[in-house]
């Protein structure tokens, strides 16, 4: 049974041979030629054009002469056999395929017309010069197509020249060796293949690296943006708190307030509770996968206030930071303040990272409808140890005044230092301090 079985699985692989054949080697399709982007010299394949011509050409002269005086070969003939070979040759750095049946065409013309004392002479069928050249076309075949394809193309290349030498009476010689030209035909299609597997492994890999960098900035983005929505999720949890609490209290600021006003306030107080459960429902997933303690996740967003503690920690390093302050200093939006002062640590965090023994100088500048900030640096005294991996914060900076309709500009700086401006519009009236309650945003949930 199991010899039946293998029997069968013999015939039909043996079945599927000419059609892999004719799919492999009917064609004239090859793999892109390389581009010049790496140190290796394969990657500047397209350069060895002109060589090869010239090799070509070379070729076609030493052909020429090899044919008439060896294999008895006219002149017209002779030109012919050699100008195909030679144009095969450079045609095989662009359709490997058909250059290759090019050459076997030739092979096997000179094997029907070929003197027959002829073969004592050489390794026949090829001559020293034809032997070459079709070595460099399997090589340039190999570099250029499938492993497999090489393969099936060396044995049929094999397999005439044997098949050619055991057919022309007399036979070969003791002394000619048919080993000789089997040898330098496997040699230039291992040393072919072997090239561009090398090439095919180095492209995988700038490719996965690609890949890896694109996929660490979306996940850093991800991130950055989970971030981000956690915050607003405690500023607008906030608002949504006053507004609730607004909406109660009104009816006993009032005298004798109608029934339909109290019916309105209290409907604006459910959807205000309504809002902000939905807000949490939304955004709790965002919070689980915080890996903080609960106190520190909890705790109250971080605004300018804080600003001289920011400032201060900074400074403990042995970073001088200079704070100038510009306007009317007032209270802002939660979402400006939040956003502001996360811009200016993520600013200064990379003052410390990035700029060794540097200065740094945080400017704010309170306008009537903006915010502006500026963080700068002078040149580091020297070389800033490696980043350990992507960092995420000029990406939470361009985040944050995206958020908010601002502009955002980084880069260095003249003298060799490092800039990070922002402007964060105002476009919601600012709330009197005095009119916010004192209970937060997870008391009134």
């Amino acid at each position: 049974m199991r010899g039946r079985a293998l029997a069968g699985r013999l015939a039909r692989g043996l079945r599927t041979v000419p059609g892999a054949l004719r799919e492999d080697l009917w064609t004239t399709a090859a793999d892109p030629l390389p581009r010049r982007s790496g140190p290796s010299w394969l990657d500047w394949l397209p350069a060895l054009a002109l060589p090869v011509v010239l090799g070509a050409v070379v070729l076609f002269i030493a052909c020429v002469d090899k044919y008439g005086e060896l294999y008895g070969f006219g002149p017209g003939l002779g030109v012919l056999l050699a100008a195909v070979q030679s144009v095969a040759l450079a045609a095989a750095l662009f359709r490997p395929v058909p250059a290759w049946w090019s050459m076997t065409i030739v092979t096997m013309v000179i094997v029907l017309t070929a003197r027959p004392g002829a073969i004592s002479e050489t390794t026949f069928p090829w001559s020293g010069e034809g032997l070459t050249v079709q070595a460099l076309v399997l090589f340039l075949l190999a570099l250029r197509t499938r492993p497999r394809i090489a393969a099936e193309v060396l044995a049929i290349s094999v397999l005439v020249g044997l098949v050619s030498r055991v057919s022309i009476k007399p036979g070969p010689p003791p002394e000619s060796d048919a080993g000789f030209f089997v040898s330098v035909l496997v040699t230039a299609v291992v040393v072919g293949t072997a090239l561009r597997g090398r090439r095919v492994a180095r492209a995988r890999l700038v490719e996965q690296e690609e890949i890896t960098a694109g996929e660490r900035a979306r996940r850093t983005l991800l991130e950055e943006r989970n971030r981000i929505a956690r915050e607003l999720h405690d500023v607008v949890a906030h608002h949504m708190s006053v507004i609730s609490i607004q909406a109660q209290v009104a009816p006993h600021l009032a005298e004798n307030p109608s029934d339909e006003l109290k019916e309105n306030l209290a409907g604006i107080r459910r959807s205000a509770v309504e809002a902000l459960t939905e807000l949490r429902r939304v955004l709790g997933v965002l919070r689980s996968e915080d890996a903080l303690a609960d106190g520190v996740r909890h705790a109250p967003q971080p605004t300018l206030d804080r600003l001289d503690e920011l400032v201060g920690r900074v400074r403990s390093t042995g970073i001088a930071v200079a704070v100038d302050i510009t306007g009317e200093r007032r209270p802002l939006p939660p979402g400006i303040e939040l956003s502001a002062f996360r811009i200016v640590q993520e600013a200064l965090s990379n003052v410390l990272r990035h700029a060794p023994g540097a200065q740094a100088r945080v400017e704010l500048g309170y306008h009537a409808r903006a915010l502006a900030l500026r963080v700068s640096n002078t040149p580091p005294d020297g070389p800033a140890p490696p980043s350990p991996g992507a960092g995420h914060g000029l990406l939470g900076m361009r985040e944050r005044t995206a958020m908010l309709g601002g502009e955002l500009a980084t880069g260095p700086m003249p003298d060799g230092g490092y800039e990070v401006t922002a402007v964060l519009p105002m476009r919601e009236p600012t709330p009197s301090p005095a009119a916010w309650p004192t209970e937060t945003a997870e008391d009134t949930a």
